[in-house]
């Protein structure tokens, strides 16, 4: 969904459909309609846009100065367009945007989540954090707060990438916030069952199978081959027809 407002903006880059908003919104309807169609649950991101920033969040947490109606008229107009086309999972921006909310990135902001996501904009499907153990957000905030802040913002689903230990630390704090009364049942009762919802209208089987069946399967030979096909741009005849 993002629109690429900044040539220098190497994270973002190519992967964007596009400089105009109006033709990143068409293009990203297509896709979702597409991927709908096609049995796959489409994730929208980086809300509200990433298209503008030179830091890269993996390596630190990008400020961006834009006023809110910049936002409103640009970067947001793709993920107002995929709303309605049945868009059922958006990903977090670990970006910060003072003049908005002066206090937190996106990721872990109400005033993003819930004010202008949900209230604003009536999107009413899955928020899915980005990747947690980004430096954006590492370097500037504790491992252990991250998740509850990101919960209570309004995430939830809560993603982690790289560090293997840090889900459990993210569910043992989530725990200690509840018996502290810093997120309610209501709120974790709320996630869940939209999590479930969507799993219950869109996938057929969705418990993944187990992480010993999956790791015979990927990366194998055949996954290589067809790497390197793509990455060469010849695949072969065999390869498309499977």
């Amino acid at each position: 969904m993002d629109v690429l407002t900044n040539d220098k903006n190497v994270l973002i880059g190519d992967r964007s459909l596009s400089s105009d908003p109006e033709q990143v919104a068409k293009l990203a309807s297509a896709l979702v309609r597409g991927y709908i169609k096609g049995g796959v649950i489409p994730c929208a991101k980086h809300f509200p846009g990433h298209g503008n920033t030179i830091i890269d969040s993996h390596e630190d947490l990008p400020v961006e100065t834009v006023e809110p109606d910049r936002l409103r008229d640009i970067e947001m107009v793709p993920f107002k367009k995929v709303f309605r086309a049945r868009l059922d999972l958006v990903m977090t921006a670990h970006i910060k945007f003072p003049k908005i909310d002066s206090e937190w990135p996106v990721t872990l902001s109400e005033k993003f989540l819930k004010d202008l996501l949900r209230r604003e904009l009536r999107y009413r499907g899955l928020v899915i954090s980005d990747d947690l153990d980004m430096k954006a957000l590492a370097k500037n905030y504790p491992v252990e707060q991250i998740p509850v802040r990101a919960f209570q913002a309004g995430c939830d689903i809560l993603l982690y990438c790289n560090n293997f230990d840090h889900p459990q630390v993210a569910l043992d704090s989530l725990s200690k916030a509840a018996k502290e009364h810093k997120i309610t049942a209501m709120q974790i009762d709320e996630s869940f069952n939209r999590v479930v919802a969507l799993k219950k209208s869109m996938l057929e089987n969705p418990d993944p199978e187990a992480f010993a069946t999956g790791a015979k399967v990927i990366g194998s030979a055949e996954h290589q081959r067809l790497f390197a096909a793509i990455a060469s741009g010849d695949v072969p005849a065999d390869l498309l027809a499977n």
